[in-house]
């Protein structure tokens, strides 16, 4: 079945593109979540007159990524976590710790954002993928050091 995006669906493509999808997927998740609509002749002419408007949304999506990109990465942040022997944490620093220390520096972000492929359990410096947009990721320097 085809399906026209309304909005940027991480596994499937960007809004405005046209994309085939299971029937079942496209009637149980796409639809009702409002991410597509069906790809009939009327929607596609729909589509075309709308085709200026999605593309201008996107690039200004795309410049707010950048952006907040270059804000990220003038960032560094400093977690403290108790550790013990061999410098491991007794817990660990998840994404939402990170979102949490970033939104004490005043950047707001989705922790899904946060590209953490697993959770930081030893001290050190990281540096973490944030994934803003499609085409924008940027890096986040974070030390985790040892709580007195």
């Amino acid at each position: 079945m085809n399906v026209i995006l309304t909005q940027d669906v991480e596994s499937l493509g960007l809004a405005g593109q046209v994309v085939h999808v299971a029937q079942g997927y496209a009637r149980n998740k796409l639809i009702p979540a409002d991410l597509a609509i069906e790809a009939t002749p009327a929607n596609l002419k729909l589509h075309e007159k709308k085709r200026n408007e999605y593309e201008l949304r996107a690039m200004k999506e795309k410049e707010r990524a950048q952006t907040l990109a270059r804000r990220i990465g003038e960032l560094q942040l400093t977690i403290s976590q108790k550790a013990g022997e061999k410098d491991k944490l007794y817990g660990s620093v998840t994404s939402m710790d990170l979102a949490a220390a970033m939104a004490e520096q005043g950047v707001d972000l989705d922790r899904r954002k946060i590209k953490l492929a697993e959770p930081i359990k030893v001290l050190g410096d990281y540096e973490v993928p944030i994934k803003l947009h499609a085409e924008v990721t940027a890096l986040l320097a974070v030390s985790v050091i040892r709580a007195e």
